[in-house]
């Protein structure tokens, strides 16, 4: 039997990610000014209740059955849909919105220009992307390999892991090939290199679909 625990939802209480991810993400949105917010791959909504409570008009997107079911039991009065990067956007008739937010959701996409698309569906022109991914870069890759981690930190026997792992240029490439702006770099966790995860802030170039 293997030793690795299954991916698995928290009912209640922040994800893993949201404690060091909850600071910048409210600081970058006031900084932008961002009222209207969509908080795509809500999970169990923990981080939509934080921007509601923080004052957002906060609506969110769920694509798991079961992470809706948890989401909708933890924040009733906040508009939760049951889609994900691959429905369309269109379903969504609460926007466009002022920003996206997606934490920790794009390593886990096979066909991350879904998730920008999706965006651009739900953004007013202008609006802006934010986006968590775990860091990956030089520093931090040779930390990992001289402590041989890579095993670990790679769990390819968790259901539901990581698929992509993502550098700053990377992400910030699939930012413009999206019809997305980088404006913003922020590392979050632990030391500056060793960052667990990273935010690029992208804005909403053009109008329409992805180029």
């Amino acid at each position: 039997m293997s030793t690795i625990a299954p991916f698995g939802w928290q009912d209640t209480g922040p994800t893993y990610s949201q404690p060091y991810l909850e600071p910048a993400v409210l600081s970058l949105l006031r900084k932008y000014r961002c009222a209207s917010v969509l908080d795509l791959g809500c999970g169990n909504a923990v981080m939509l209740k934080r921007l509601r409570e923080a004052g957002h008009q906060a609506v969110g997107c769920e694509p798991d059955e079961k992470g809706c079911e948890i989401a909708r039991r933890n924040v009733p009065d906040a508009k939760i849909y049951c889609l994900g990067v691959d429905d369309d956007p269109a379903l969504v008739t609460e926007g466009p919105f002022e920003a996206v937010i997606s934490t920790e959701v794009i390593e886990h996409l096979y066909n991350p220009a879904k998730l920008f698309g999706f965006a651009r569906g739900v953004l007013k022109d202008g609006g802006h992307l934010l986006v968590s991914t775990p860091y990956h870069g030089y520093w931090k890759n040779l930390a990992l390999s001289l402590m041989d981690k890579w095993d670990f930190h790679h769990h390819p026997g968790v259901y539901g892991g990581h698929i992509k792992f993502w550098s700053r240029a990377t992400l910030s490439k699939a930012f413009e090939d999206s019809g997305f702006a980088p404006e913003e770099f922020r590392g979050v966790g632990r030391a500056p290199g060793l960052w667990k995860s990273m935010i690029i802030v992208g804005r909403k170039v053009g109008s329409g679909g992805p180029k």
